[in-house]
């Protein structure tokens, strides 16, 4: 079934702003021409023709299907990532664009959702199958890859209340599409039944758990940070790491932090924000707290009288995890939030602290909170008083892991189902 005229039209009205905005996140003008071509063609030629597709729109997603990406890598498969975003990118390529996976990998743009442009790309890449990651959701990209045959599965899908409220307001645009996919694979009850009600089929809409649980740290990076640990002498160093953070979270959170920082000089402060485009503002932030302050990008190391480490790098986040003791997931104390994967520090044995606002990752987290596996903080100043504590506690860092490691454990399982599902098409 075609797309509404309506959404048809408000994408050619929004077109030239979406150029604007590609240009403006641009870091030079070849970058800009780069993001064009990829998404309003000529596309870029196809490495590998039949590969599976997946898309991911940002770096949550993209490490989200990363156990997946790369069973299907070391099978043999040819795969195709599109990201929506510079950061997903970025993460992708960094992850799966390297020996052994390279000849078979290919990252690029999705192109913009309009009928012409979606059908041109698919033609000329000819994928296997459309494997769509969580909630990323284009009707035009599934009414065409539905018109030229191809497979259509949604994998390790969510669906809060909020943006379920959201589609409910649209239905002419998101019952087409939810009924267009051939799978929908679900990470909990309440997710799937929001899918159903919205117009997704019972019949091929099943709760398979979350892949995030099959995460593992990539071992070249833990490899790495020990390595760095002798490097730059940080084995007497207390390290905290904050990740994903968005505006104001950083300016709030490094105020908190500044006295236990002049107070202790072993304590260091790695900060990893979560867009690019903020790494100065971060730096200049710092700065202005009269905080010690080196920065990644100048390929400067942490010196003794370090106090906060801006990590302004792309796809380096186990790294910087793999460093430290203690960690504070962002996205969830800033308005209106909605918090990012817990699961990283978790899988590296990282104590983990977020803010109350987490509902992008509701089911996930409340998991952890009922067995006391992660901290949830009110305001900076809990967050910077808890990630202390954890830091001169073991035991209560130890008891926060014990209980994490717990709901890890319960919860592998996912990836296989996944790969179950996804196998009935190859």
């Amino acid at each position: 079934m075609a797309t509404p005229f309506w959404y048809n039209a408000a994408l050619f009205l929004i077109k030239p702003l979406y150029r604007s905005r590609i240009k403006k996140r641009a870091d030079n003008d070849a970058q800009y021409q780069q993001e064009c071509l990829e998404r309003f063609g000529p596309f870029q030629p196809a490495k590998n023709l039949n590969a599976i597709w997946f898309h991911v729109v940002s770096v949550g997603e993209t490490n989200a299907a990363q156990p997946l990406i790369e069973h299907y890598l070391k099978a043999g498969h040819a795969v195709l990532v599109t990201n929506t975003t510079k950061t997903g990118q970025a993460r992708a390529k960094s992850l799966f664009l390297k020996v052994p996976y390279e000849p078979l990998f290919q990252a690029v743009y999705l192109p913009a959702d309009q009928a012409s442009l979606v059908r041109r790309f698919i033609q000329k890449y000819q994928p296997k199958m459309l494997v769509l990651v969580e909630t990323e959701l284009w009707p035009n990209l599934i009414d065409q890859a539905q018109q030229l045959n191809v497979p259509r599965l949604l994998i390790n899908a969510r669906l809060s209340e909020k943006s379920a409220k959201g589609y409910g307001k649209v239905s002419s645009l998101s019952r087409p599409m939810l009924q267009g996919l051939n799978q929908v694979l679900v990470q909990d009850q309440a997710a799937l039944s929001r899918f159903i009600d919205l117009g997704a089929d019972p019949a091929h809409s099943q709760v398979v758990g979350s892949i995030k649980f099959d995460i593992h740290a990539p071992a070249h990076f833990v490899g790495k940070a020990a390595q760095l640990k002798q490097d730059w002498a940080l084995a007497g160093r207390k390290i905290i790491t904050m990740v994903s953070t968005h505006a104001p979270e950083e300016q709030k959170l490094l105020t908190a932090l500044k006295p236990y920082l002049q107070q202790h000089p072993e304590l260091l402060c790695i900060v990893v924000p979560r867009h690019p485009e903020r790494f100065d503002e971060v730096f200049a932030m710092a700065e202005k707290l009269e905080l010690s302050t080196q920065r990644r990008s100048l390929g400067q190391s942490i010196q003794r009288d370090t106090q906060i480490y801006l990590a302004d790098s792309m796809g380096e986040l186990w790294l910087w995890l793999a460093l430290s003791q203690a960690c504070f997931v962002g996205g969830s104390l800033n308005e209106p939030g909605g918090g990012h994967n817990i699961l990283e520090p978790i899988a590296l044995y990282v104590p983990t602290v977020l803010g109350k606002n987490y509902f992008n990752f509701q089911t996930i987290v409340d998991e952890f909170v009922a067995v006391n596996g992660v901290e949830i903080v009110q305001d900076a100043e809990q967050a910077a008083q808890v990630l202390f504590e954890l830091l001169e506690n073991p035991q209560k860092a130890q008891a926060l892991n014990a209980a994490a490691q717990q709901i890890m454990q319960k919860n592998t399982g996912s990836l296989q189902k996944h790969i179950q599902v996804i196998d009935q098409y190859l």
